[in-house]
């Protein structure tokens, strides 16, 4: 998972995720449209997406396409943030209890 936090700590790895979440399937000519730097500076930031397998990778023809990997993303989530919205639920849960518990101040004027 070091790996995984490693590769997003980078705006450029980011912003190359962010553009294969929108479309899927691009070479790297296409991921370097738009980008001022090299295209060896787009591959390594590749490479470091894929070692965190945060990036898949198919080959059409001799054409290498590169989609995002959302597992490790929703690993992330599931770890760290789940465990606070697990919190967060069990807080709901307790306010709508208390909300539905009957007042018995109010059952003994119904009864008067």
């Amino acid at each position: 998972m070091s790996d995984v936090f490693s590769a997003l700590a980078d705006e450029t790895r980011r912003l190359l995720l962010d553009r294969l979440f929108n479309d899927g399937g691009q070479s790297l000519s296409a991921l370097c449209a738009n980008l001022d730097m090299s295209r060896q500076a787009v591959a390594k930031h590749l490479g470091i997406l894929e070692k965190a397998n945060l990036v898949s990778v198919h080959w059409q023809g001799r054409e290498k396409l590169h989609y995002l990997n959302p597992v490790p993303l929703g690993d992330i989530v599931h770890r760290w943030v789940g465990k606070f919205e697990d919190a967060r639920i069990e807080a709901l849960i307790d306010f709508k209890e208390q909300i539905e518990k009957p007042d018995p101040k109010t059952q003994e004027k119904r009864r008067a």
